[in-house]
């Protein structure tokens, strides 16, 4: 992605990364205001900065485990161990615990964990890259999107998964425009999706999230969000704030689609009502950079995510091409 440096300068980046016998990463919770790197030598480290949104993104987080795979495998430690401790970081997204079983059986094999692990990000971006030819061609001139929370490249190692078709159509020359919701509690549409869609050059507004279904009515062409867990039947669990987007879509005639690589698809759990729900911590509602807003004594639920039933969605778009929830099945692996 690109990104401005603390000089000036414009440079490529990608969200994690493997360099000098570390893993680094770009610290999300720094966004907007500040571009930090920080790095992990030790793949219970990596677990916490997933644990603790240091970094976020289902993709991303798979790439993130795939590297805290890699930490363990080079430190000769038990990697069933490493496994389970990894696997216990988050509990929604699906790609975490997809990626972690595809090094575990990399590195039972014998092969090289840095290797495995930059491939496995690799194949990240390369998917990506693929879901945005496929959804980019569905971005016409003069159109009016909206996105929720953060798909692009900071939740997916590089390009994204819902902005890659807008970073494909831009690369194209088509102009349009995005209403980026803001995302509460933790902001992610406001400082990260509005982050990456200004250095990209994109034009684009931060809007409240209430306000979403008032811009629906108003006239948006079509909505693409990402997915943390795509069930077998079409079900999908995304940033808490996405049902209700999808609702309203459906009372306005706007096409909804879902932006996801194949390993975000969960074929063993069969309907959404099968998927756990992160519960955050209250204080992520209650707080703003530490200072207590809510009355003292009220408490607040903080759900991480929400979800959307198969039959509000129009389409899945993968990179293997863009499929009605009646058709996933023929995107098993």
């Amino acid at each position: 992605m690109k990104a401005r440096m603390k000089d000036g300068s414009t440079g490529d980046i990608k969200a994690v990364w493997f360099e000098n016998g570390k893993v680094r990463m770009i610290d999300q919770r720094k966004l907007p205001l500040d571009l930090v790197i920080v790095e992990f030598d030790d793949y219970r480290n990596v677990a916490e900065a997933i644990k603790n949104m240091t970094t976020r993104g289902a993709p991303c987080i798979g790439a993130s485990a795939a590297y805290a795979m890699c930490l363990a495998g080079l430190g000769g430690k038990d990697l069933d161990e490493a496994a389970a401790f990894i696997k216990a970081a988050r509990p929604t997204a699906y790609d975490l615990f997809y990626a972690t079983d595809w090094m575990y059986s990399r590195l039972k094999n014998g092969d090289d964990p840095v290797k495995a692990a930059d491939e496995y990000a690799d194949m990240t971006v390369a998917k990506c890259r693929a879901i945005g030819e496929y959804g980019g061609a569905l971005i016409e001139d003069g159109m009016r999107l909206m996105t929720h929370c953060n798909a692009g490249a900071l939740a997916t190692v590089d390009v994204g998964t819902a902005l890659a078709p807008m970073r494909n159509a831009h690369d194209a020359g088509r102009k349009f425009f995005v209403y980026a919701s803001e995302t509460r509690p933790r902001l992610q549409g406001m400082q990260l999706t509005a982050w990456e869609l200004n250095q990209e050059g994109i034009d684009h507004a931060i809007i409240p999230d209430g306000a979403s279904a008032y811009y629906m009515s108003q006239g948006v062409d079509m909505i693409i969000v990402g997915a943390d867990r795509i069930a077998a039947n079409g079900d999908f669990a995304n940033k808490i704030g996405t049902f209700d987007k999808a609702i309203c879509a459906k009372r306005f005639g706007i096409p909804f689609y879902v932006a996801a690589p194949v390993s975000t698809f969960d074929f063993s759990t069969e309907t959404g009502k099968d998927i756990v729900i992160e519960q955050r911590s209250e204080t992520e509602v209650t707080e703003v950079n530490g200072m207590r807003i809510a009355p003292i004594g009220s408490k607040a639920l903080n759900p991480a995510f929400d979800v959307t039933p198969a039959e509000l969605v129009t389409g899945f778009i993968t990179e293997k091409g863009i499929f009605k929830p009646s058709e996933i099945s023929e995107m098993r692996e």
